[in-house]
Formats: structure tokens, C-alpha cells, sequence
């Protein structure tokens, strides 16, 4: 039977199927996916713009000029007298050093805080980052009692802020805590050898002998390590006296004879007189407690949120920037002398 050409016109326009009561064509299904995301996109947006503005309204709240936060530790929460806990932990450098002369500052600045436990966990850092902390906590400890508590590791420039503590007080190391490596070092690596058979020669422009000492395309002088001896020398003899200074069961010809740079456990380092208990960060908790002549306590300790948000989001941006890249490959290769625990680490000397 031939179609009827009439009704395959009808069929096929749809102003014609409309007209004659026939059903809608629905959208397109693209276009109702690209309604979709712009929508689930435009939520999106709007939330994170929501939770960044609540953040900053939080972190300014709670921590103004981002200073460290208080956080309950034990004892009672509703008392006056607190016990401030100021943890050291990792290596003692930017920022993280600046983190904990803030806390030692509040701890200092706060009245209702009695006494302060610092727990050191760290394998030291640089010797001016190290200094700069000691320096805060003999200010800290002019006015308020310290106990120390060692964790894993307190050596070199983790032992060297024990000592700000001052000499009145008690130190308290774990059974399997190590401590001393009492010594400082610069890490340098040579490698004249390897540059030489892979055909490389640095030649820097250079106003004066020494401004590319420790490179590491070229040997070190005699006259460059006589530089570097001194320069060591210096930061040892100031770690040496801060020992001799705080510790009153030491005297100097024992500290000196102390300082080979080796690892102390806990047993040896109380047989030397390095500390004075072996216990845990409870233990010395309740010395403190005595120490402050206090029983009824609000124990705290510090934290530090985020500074700012927009840091953590546009973290990934600034590690994909050519100049900040280039900035940390220079931090890298300035020379820092190190009051830290270098097993694995080349050195000059220590």
C-alpha cells in the first residue's frame, strides 16, 4: 500500500504534530548536561568561596595575629592555673622555629600559666634557629619553672634548647630515648671527581678567594678549611658553654670530653650526668606539677592552624613556579652550620 505523502509531511515537521495535538520533542540530551555542570560548577564556586570566608572568620577568632591556639590537654579545664606543654619536634628550622618561640612567648606572657613541660623530640637544626629558641626559654625560664621531657630523640640542637630550661631544672629522657651528638657540622659535598670525568669545570666570576668556598666543584684549600675550622670552632665553643652554663652536674672538662659528637642513651647520658630521670612526659608532668605548687590544673598545650587558607589552595600553584623553584634550590646550597644528629650526612667536620 503507498504511503500517503500528506501524512509523512505531518509526521516529520513538528510545528504540524504541535498544531495537530501531538507530543513536545523533548531537549536535546547535550544541552541538559551542559546545564548540568554549569550548575554543579556554579555550587561549587560558591561554596569554597563560603568555607574560605567561615575560615578566615575562624582562624581570626581563634588565633589572632596567628599566634598558636590553646588545647586542652588534661587536668582540670574550668581551673585558673594552667601548665603550658610547648612541643619540639623535628628538625629546628623555618618555620617550624618560629612556631615555638611564639608559644614560649605566650606561655611567658600569660598569667595564669605557672609552669611550662618542654617536650623535645628532634634530631636539632640549624645552631642560629637553635640559639634563637634557647635564648627565648632562659627569658621563659627567669619567670616560670620548666621540666624538660625527651622523647625518641633529643640530640645536638635538641639537647642544646634543654639546656634553656636553666640549670635548676629536670630533665626527664625515655628508656630508648637518645640524646647528645654534642658537635657542629656543615654539610658539603664534593664531587671535583665526578665533574672532572664527566668533563664539567665550574668557573664562577669571583670578587675575593673565598666566595665560593665549599663548592662543591672544587677541593677544599688549606686555607679554606682554616676559614671553616674557625668559623666552626665558634659555634662549638657556644655549645660547650651553654652546657657548662646549665648543667650543674657538669663541669666544662667533662662536657668537653663529652662532645665527640656520639648518641647517649638515656642510661649513659643519666651515668654522665647529661639528665637527671629516666621517665615518660607523664612523669615529668607530675615533677612540674610539684615544682609549680600546683595540684588543681588546666594542662594545655599549643596548636597552630593553617595561616592562611589561600596558602594550602594555591600551595601547588607556588611549587610549579620556575622562580620559586629556583629560589629553594639556592636556600638549599647556602652553607648552614648545624647543631643536629648527621648520621649519613657529609661533613667538613664535627
Amino acid at each position: 500500500m503507498a504511503d500517503d505523502p500528506n501524512s509523512h509531511a505531518a509526521s516529520t515537521n513538528p510545528a504540524s504534530a504541535t498544531a495537530s495535538g501531538g507530543a513536545v520533542q523533548p531537549p536535546a540530551p547535550g544541552l541538559l548536561a551542559r546545564a548540568a555542570r554549569w550548575l554543579v560548577t556554579t555550587v561549587f564556586v560558591l561554596s569554597l568561596l563560603l568555607n574560605v570566608g567561615m575560615f578566615t572568620l575562624y582562624s581570626s577568632f581563634l588565633t589572632p595575629e596567628h599566634g598558636p591556639a590553646e588545647v586542652h590537654h588534661s587536668g582540670n579545664r574550668h581551673a585558673d592555673d594552667k601548665l603550658a606543654i610547648i612541643h619540639v619536634n623535628g628538625v629546628i628550622m623555618p618555620p617550624f622555629s618560629s612556631r615555638v618561640i611564639k608559644a614560649i612567648k605566650k606561655a611567658k606572657d600569660d598569667k595564669h600559666v605557672k609552669g611550662v613541660l618542654l617536650s623535645i623530640d628532634s634530631p636539632g637544626g640549624t645552631v642560629t634557629d637553635s640559639h634563637q629558641i634557647y635564648h627565648e626559654l632562659k627569658k621563659l625560664a627567669g619567670k616560670k619553672p620548666i621540666v624538660v621531657s625527651m622523647g625518641s630523640i633529643a640530640a645536638s640542637g635538641g639537647y642544646f634548647v634543654a639546656m634553656g630550661a636553666g640549670p635548676e631544672t629536670r630533665i626527664f629522657a625515655e628508656p630508648t630515648t637518645w640524646t647528645g651528638s654534642i658537635g657542629v657540622i656543615i654539610p658539603h659535598y664534593e664531587v671535583s671527581d665526578a665533574a672532572n670525568r664527566l668533563g664539567i669545570k665550574a668557573a664562577p666570576l669571583k670578587t675575593g678567594e673565598f666566595k665560593d668556598s665549599l663548592s662543591p666543584f672544587r677541593e677544599l684549600t688549606t686555607r679554606d678549611k682554616e676559614l671553616w675550622d674557625n668559623i666552626l670552632n665558634q659555634s662549638f665553643e657556644l655549645f660547650l658553654e651553654v652546657i657548662d652554663e646549665n648543667r650543674n652536674t657538669l663541669d666544662m672538662p667533662k662536657v668537653r670530653a663529652l662532645a665527640t659528637g656520639q648518641i647517649y642513651t638515656s642510661r649513659d647520658a643519666k651515668q654522665n650526668g647529661m639528665i637527671d630521670e629516666i621517665g615518660f612526659e607523664e612523669d615529668a608532668l607530675e615533677a612540674l606539677k610539684k615544682v609549680a605548687a600546683t595540684t588543681d590544673v588546666n594542662v594545655i598545650s599549643y596548636q597552630f592552624p593553617a595561616d592562611n587558607l589561600w596558602d594550602a589552595l594555591l600551595g601547588s600553584a607556588r611549587a610549579n613556579d620556575p622562580a620559586a623553584q629556583w629560589r629553594a634550590i639556592l636556600e638549599l646550597a647556602a652553607p648552614r652550620a648545624m647543631y643536629y644528629f648527621s648520621a649519613g650526612l657529609p661533613a667538613a667536620r664535627e
